[in-house]
Formats: structure tokens, sequence, C-alpha cells
């Protein structure tokens, strides 16, 4: 009966809708709205606030145009040389960890999925020992290529991996063998470690997590990769909402839930590799943007993205200033004060009876 209905709705031109597949409703509108001005307010404060000892006015007046301001060449390094390169780094790296963590956890169908889950995170580490021991890479860009080559061969291996066998695609198989490789370049990465200090003493400042430092143009490159990751990703909603059914739901519906699930890896790879390479690991945010984002919008995809990588992006912004002041002039690394948050609330998100029903099948 159903295979039936099918047949005569699509000699007609059109598709069974899918509940919750691309349109915004209005609490998602209002919402995204809402998150658009405070992630400007949010962008404006990153640029007029920093650790070191300048007045807020004063790099007002330069980012208004002040002609006494703009000859300030203290005023002119700290706010277009320092806090911009930062401020544009924690934009995408935002958005970028907030779409990932969502396309995770939808393809999983997982509420508790993270971008860790591909082996990104362990892959770039390893790219970086690998990057400063055996080339002697000393540039922090050097440093960026060596992380973002080495998260995407990790997940490159991983697909491999999960797309082989009789369960190819498969959630579960996905996950065992990022988890899997996860560990595997862990234990490597711990073993070269352990000969060299010099390439410890570099590790450590990477893997920590923080903004501090990035250039402008060690952004640049990975524009093109997170662009190319969120068109993949919004072109993956409606085959996402349908997977969301389940997967016979989505074979009735046209759907390949095997290739729905590699494509959006491919995705996650590209948007959590170039975070990655960019900020170093960064704990929690690709878990709690997306638990935030459909708590607003339920089941429908399109929403969870859009709002998943607008928390992203504020939620970063704003724990990069929060680590610019809590113990000035020194600065906390942002994925220290993220783990401070995230941990706590990652512990009310498990204890929630919310939590299945907020879950990635909406």
């Amino acid at each position: 009966m159903l295979v039936a209905q099918e047949g005569r709705v699509r000699e007609a031109g059109t598709e069974p809708p899918i509940p919750g597949s691309a349109r915004l409703h209005r609490p998602t509108l209002w919402a995204a709205a809402a998150l658009v001005l405070l992630l400007a307010a949010l962008t404006v404060l990153s640029l007029l606030i920093g650790s070191g000892s300048n007045p807020m006015a004063r790099a007002w007046d330069f980012l208004t145009g002040d002609p006494a301001a703009r000859a300030d060449a203290q005023i002119r390094l700290a706010v277009m040389d320092v806090r911009l390169p930062r401020t544009l780094a924690g934009l995408l790296v935002g958005i970028a960890l907030g779409a990932a963590g969502c396309l995770l956890q939808a393809v999983t169908r997982n509420p508790l999925a993270e971008t860790g889950l591909l082996g990104v995170n362990s892959g770039a580490a390893l790219g970086v020992v690998i990057g400063l021991t055996y080339f002697g890479v000393t540039s922090a860009y050097g440093v960026l290529v060596w992380a973002l080559v080495g998260g995407m061969a990790a997940s490159a291996v991983v697909l491999l991996l999960a797309a082989s066998g009789r369960a190819a695609g498969s959630p579960l198989r996905l996950v065992l063998a990022g988890s899997a490789l996860g560990a595997t370049f862990h234990g490597a990465t711990s073993y070269v470690l352990l000969g060299t200090q010099s390439t410890f003493d570099t590790y450590r400042y990477w893997t920590i997590g923080s903004l501090a430092g990035i250039d402008t143009k060690d952004t640049y490159p990975l524009i093109p990769l997170i662009v190319i990751g969120l068109l993949i990703a919004f072109g993956c909603v409606r085959p996402l909402s349908a997977l969301a059914l389940g997967d016979d739901s989505a074979r009735s519906l046209g759907h390949h839930p095997g290739r729905i699930r590699l494509i959006v890896a491919v995705a996650v790879t590209l948007l959590a590799g170039s975070a990655v390479a960019l900020a170093g690991p960064i704990a929690f945010l690709g878990l709690l943007a997306p638990y935030a984002a459909r708590m607003v919008t339920g089941p429908r995809m399109a929403g969870q993205l859009v709002l998943s990588g607008l928390v992203g992006a504020c939620v970063m912004i704003a724990a990069d200033l929060l680590a610019r002041v809590v113990i000035r002039p020194w600065e906390t690394p942002v994925s220290v004060l993220l783990a401070f948050i995230g941990g706590p609330l990652l512990i009310w998100i498990a204890r929630s009876q919310r939590m299945s029903t907020a879950g990635a099948n909406g």
C-alpha cells in the first residue's frame, strides 16, 4: 500500500513530506534573529576587550574612525593584529563545531555524540607530533597544516573502515571505528612524545585549545573548507530528516542510509578538522550547541543546523572574552573555560528526562 501510494505521488511530480525537514518555523526564526544580534554584540566586544591595559574607549574610537586613535600604532596593533584574527577564528571554529556536532548527532541518532568520534582530534594530534618531530615544523602555520592533514587522514581511515563489510555505513560501525582508531592514534602520539621534550613543549601549547596567537593568514585557507562542509551539511538536510524516521522509512522515501552517513561524515571531517587545526581540540562545544538548538527547533533539521552554528559561534566568542579577563593580564585557555561549563552541563543533560525527546530523533 505504502509503495503504491509513493509511486502515485512521485508520478505526480512531488515527494511525500518529511516531518521537520527543511522549513524554519517562527520560533526558530526568532531565535536565529536573537542569536545574530547577540553574536554581533559579542563580536564588537571581542574587538574592544583584550588581556592588556588598552582601554575599551580607545579601541571604540579606533573602530569609529577617530583620527587620533587611528594614528595610535599600539591600538592598531591590538585591534587589527591581535583581536580581529582571533575573533574571526572564534566565529569560524564555533560555527564549524556547532554544525559538525549537529550533523553527527543526527546521523548517529545519539544526542550525546560529539566530533571526536570520527578520530579527528586524535588524528590531528598525531599529525602535529609527526610534523614537529620528524619534519622540523617550527611555525604556527606549519602546525596548523599538519593538524589539518592528520585530522583529515584519520577521518578518511575511519570512513574506509566504516564503509567496508556487511554493516557498511551503520552508525554503530562508524562510532566503533572512530573510537578504535582514536585510541590507536593516541597511543602513537604518546609514544613519539616520550622521547622528544621539545616536541612535547610545543604540542602541549597546541593541545590545550586556545585562540591566542592566531594570525589572519592562518584562517583564510580554512574558510573554503568550512564553507564546503556547510554546503554539504545543508544539502543533507532532507536525507537526514528522512533518516530520523529510521533506515527502513528512509529507504522507502528513496534515500540510501549508508551513503547518507558517509557523506555526512565527510562534512563533519571538513568542519571539525578545520576547527581543530585552527584552535586545537575544543571539547563540549560540538555536543552542547546542537542540544541547545533542539530545545527550540525540535526535530526540524534545517533549524537545528542554523541554530547550532549560531550557538556555537556565540559560546566560542563569549568563552574567548572570558579567557582574556578572568586572570588578566594573563589568559586562560578557552578550552578550560568550556570544560568548566560543559562538564556540569553534560551531567545535567544526561540526567534530564527531556534528553530522549530532545535527541537526534527529535
